[in-house]
């Protein structure tokens, strides 16, 4: 039977253990909060310096970030990227500009709102798809920023000649789409990629649509030899993509979405996300109730197994790369508290209760 003084030992050896890592924790947090708001300021705040960049026309939210950093304009491509996701911004668009290194994150996005000088002078307008949006609301920004509505939207995009065109343009991209065509709601549906889109005089709604999957072939391309390799599909692919891309904010919460999701998917659990019951109701929803888990809908990922007939929205290249690169986790759960967008996760189903009723009650 141990001894007072060996379990006095012990205790102190355990409270020093402790404290330690209470220490590195704190002194992780403040690093992470000192390298994240420092990351926003102004590279040079003395600089008189003006940098010409081109943002290409069709530029992502991630794209135009990397194209920063490359050019010395903002310290980090992925906090700036970051910063854009959870503040919401967007409408940034395509063309030449005059930025400095002294320019705060503020004056940038405002900037990339109002616009530069026009890639061309022929150009009549800009198209921007954001990320995460399903193809209805595709269609209401179609009508809102071209010519064309809605109907004329629906009426290309289910056209079965347009289909076969599309598919043999981009075979590698859209075969298994118009393979499950007749199980899924809307065939493109997931296909068309989120980005800006320069609109000129002559632009014509089949040519607009094409551009918009070109840009997504464009993506999938260094990924195409891979997904043969796992022998998964470009559809499954896009679809695990779609749900990642509305459940996570940062690239990392991604993965770690995208690790539980196949962790689901490994033992024959339903994936349960809301993204896809949300897409089953036809309207986006915060909160999910009871009544609407029971939507009779082979999208309602609570009542069906697997990843359903296709993706529910159009995801970005982030979505994209985490649905092919899961995080290694045992995590099964995860749920979001929206006040903070903060995600946690969890390895049962208990320790996911517990973390239900202290940040959702």
């Amino acid at each position: 039977m141990p001894n007072r003084q060996s379990t006095q030992t012990v205790r102190k050896i355990v409270l020093s253990i402790v404290s330690i890592l209470i220490i590195l924790l704190i002194i992780l947090v403040v690093s992470g909060y000192h390298y994240y708001t420092t990351s926003l300021e102004p590279l040079e705040a003395e600089s008189n310096e003006d940098v010409p960049v081109e943002i290409p026309i069709g530029s992502s939210r991630t794209d135009i970030a990397r194209i920063l950093e490359e050019n010395n304009i903002i310290r980090s491509a992925f906090v700036f990227n970051y910063h854009l996701r959870f503040t919401g911004e967007e409408g940034f668009q395509a063309g030449y500009y005059l930025f400095s290194p002294s320019m705060s994150t503020d004056e940038i996005v405002t900037y990339l709102q109002e616009g530069g000088t026009p890639i061309t002078e022929e150009s009549t307008g800009r198209l921007t798809i954001p990320e995460g949006y399903t193809i209805e609301q595709v269609a209401i920004v179609v009508e809102n920023q071209t010519e064309y509505t809605i109907e004329e939207f629906f009426e290309l995009v289910e056209d079965d000649a347009f289909l076969e065109a599309s598919a043999e343009r981009y075979p590698q991209l859209l075969e298994g789409a118009l393979d499950l065509r007749e199980e899924t709601l809307y065939t493109l549906e997931g296909y068309l990629y989120p980005a800006t889109y320069e609109v000129f005089a002559d632009t014509t709604l089949e040519e607009l649509v094409t551009q918009m999957l070109g840009r997504m072939n464009q993506v999938m391309e260094q990924y195409y030899a891979e997904i043969e390799e796992r022998e998964t599909t470009v559809h499954e692919i896009l679809t695990m993509a779609s749900f990642i891309e509305r459940e996570g904010i940062t690239y990392e919460d991604r993965e770690l979405i995208s690790g539980v999701f196949y962790n689901r998917l490994e033992i024959n659990m339903p994936l349960q996300t809301d993204v896809s019951v949300t897409y089953a109701l036809g309207e986006h929803q915060e909160r999910i109730t009871y009544d609407d888990l029971e939507v009779d809908s082979p999208y309602n990922l609570y009542k069906h197994r697997g990843l359903g007939p296709g993706p529910v929205n159009n995801p970005d290249e982030e979505s994209i790369r985490a649905s092919m690169n899961p995080a290694e986790t045992d995590y099964m759960f995860f749920l979001a508290d929206l006040s903070t967008r903060k995600i946690y996760f969890s390895e049962t189903y208990e320790q996911h209760l517990e973390y239900q009723n202290k940040y959702l009650r």
